[in-house]
């Protein structure tokens, strides 16, 4: 009896695997078993970085609230404090962008609180 060989079902694996590493460098884009570890490698660092970035982003709102709560004679932490005793339900996503895209209306939310 001959050997029996799903090749359809392999090559398509091949094929997955080398089409997702189009662009890669040297053998990481033609060779499979470079590739395949390569691709998975990227995998897991798609997954880590998806949580690193929620962080890096936070930080970054809260330096540029900082900076322009500095300037109106506030630090960040009183200003946060204040805001949350005020009871103005607005997120550091917001604010940060407000102090960036608007600093008259940052400015308008710093004297409400203060």
């Amino acid at each position: 009896m001959p050997r029996s060989v799903n090749a359809v079902a392999s090559r398509a694996r091949k094929k997955k695997i080398l089409s997702r590493t189009r662009g890669y460098w040297g053998a990481k884009k033609n060779v499979f078993s470079v590739a395949k570890n390569t691709y998975e490698k990227g995998l897991k660092y798609a997954y880590r970085d998806r949580k690193t970035k929620k962080r890096n982003f936070r930080a970054l709102w809260i330096m540029r609230i900082n900076a322009l709560a500095r300037e109106n004679g506030l630090t960040y932490s009183v200003l946060m404090n204040k805001i949350q005793d005020k009871g103005i339900l607005l997120n550091r996503k917001v604010l940060a962008d407000l102090a960036m895209n608007h600093p008259e209306a940052f400015k308008q939310v710093i004297n409400t609180v203060k």
